[in-house]
């Protein structure tokens, strides 16, 4: 009775701790997942009101055709970067632009924003989607691709890959990232969520590394469709997604002869024998030199006859005619029926008979009367 009592208390006790796991479990879960619709608190002067002890500035490099896009729309980019209260300066001179920090900025993280601004305007990136990275939830992504392919031709091929004809490919993977876009020379550049960032940067180093976007692309839109399901949120998505393998790789060449390793000895091979060491063997080293050129001249002798008998073989090769295939006669089938129809052959006969050129025929046509009194006719004129 008292072991009844224990177990049934360990059960309680097992139980009890994998309750306690499974709502731990759940509890992380729940931590780990955004709610729908939340958005992180915009960052205010209250939480900063004595603002920044140091001075902070960034500086890049334009090349010569944005100068004239830059002069006409800074205006815009100063009035934008002073909400923030973060001083922007252009040179068109040394062809920079730089931005930097006040005693008012009061937001620490606004002069990484204007950093990135100054970037994505120096990467041909239009100033109406360059704004959108001083948003809270808007980061930026600056890919270089220029040494990934070490041919120009193939570079420039991939690169148009990517883009598509008429820009189909790029707008495709802007709609599925919500991701704005720009590929410009040796950069592309990227706009937009921290999420489709991620899968831009994937689809592009994959593009750069000769597999086609349209694979990416597909996959992206399958995950989208998925993503609407909840109950497939916590799943893995592995066995939905298409796997793709390359069909023309080309095999590696494998060597004809294949070199064996021997098992390692510690022990050095054994030393080769020398000429000297094979005639002392065989005795050969204690005949006379006579003796020796005529067995090397027989020898020659026995070479030189089977060259020649191989020679003739191939020679009279050609004299060999060719094995013929048998003619096959062609069989007439036996009539299928036992009893001949002896009638029906005579009809024939007869039939072939008339048919047949200067052949009497079998019943003659009594000669009509107008023929003979024709003939009477011309008798009488003869005699006349």
């Amino acid at each position: 009775m008292a072991s009844s009592a224990t177990g049934d208390g360990m059960s309680e006790a097992q139980t009890s701790e994998k309750s306690k796991k499974t709502k731990n479990q759940v509890d992380e879960s729940e931590l780990l997942t955004v709610p729908d619709g939340w958005k992180e608190p915009q960052f205010t002067k209250d939480d900063n009101p004595r603002g920044l002890l140091e001075e902070s500035s960034f500086a890049t490099l334009f090349p010569k055709y944005r100068e004239a896009y830059l002069k006409e729309c800074w205006p815009l980019v100063e009035k934008a970067l002073g909400e923030a209260h973060i001083k922007a300066s252009l040179d068109l001179i040394e062809g920079s632009m730089s931005v930097c920090t006040t005693k008012k900025t009061f937001d620490p993280y606004a002069i990484v924003r204007a950093r990135d601004l100054i970037k994505l305007l120096a990467r041909s990136v239009p100033f109406e989607q360059a704004v959108r990275i001083l948003q809270d939830d808007v980061a930026c992504d600056i890919i270089k691709i220029g040494t990934l392919v070490r041919n120009r031709e193939r570079f420039v091929k991939r690169r148009q890959r990517l883009i598509g004809p008429k820009g189909s490919t790029l707008k495709a993977l802007e709609l599925l990232t919500s991701c704005y876009v720009m590929v410009q020379g040796n950069t592309v550049s990227a706009l937009g969520p921290f999420n489709g960032l991620k899968e831009v940067r994937k689809v592009v180093m994959d593009t750069m590394k000769n597999i086609h976007p349209i694979y990416n692309i597909k996959t992206l839109m399958i995950k989208r469709e998925l993503s609407k399901d909840p109950d497939l949120r916590a799943q893995s998505w592995e066995r939905f997604l298409p796997k793709f393998r390359h069909k023309n790789l080309a095999k590696r060449k494998e060597p004809k002869k294949k070199s064996v390793k021997k098992e390692y000895t510690p022990f050095p091979p054994p030393q080769p024998e020398s000429k000297v060491d094979k005639e002392l063997a065989t005795g050969e080293f204690f005949l006379r030199e006579s003796v020796k050129k005529r067995k090397k001249m027989e020898e020659i002798k026995v070479k030189q006859a089977e060259a020649l008998t191989k020679k003739q073989e191939e020679r009279n090769k050609a004299f060999i005619p060719p094995k013929e295939k048998p003619l096959m006669k062609k069989t007439t089938k036996a009539p299928t029926e036992g009893k001949l129809d002896i009638e029906a052959l005579k009809d024939k006969v007869k039939k072939a008979k008339t048919k047949k050129l200067g052949a009497p025929p079998v019943n003659p046509a009594p000669p009509t009367s107008s023929t003979t009194n024709k003939k009477k006719k011309i008798k009488t004129k003869n005699k006349g």
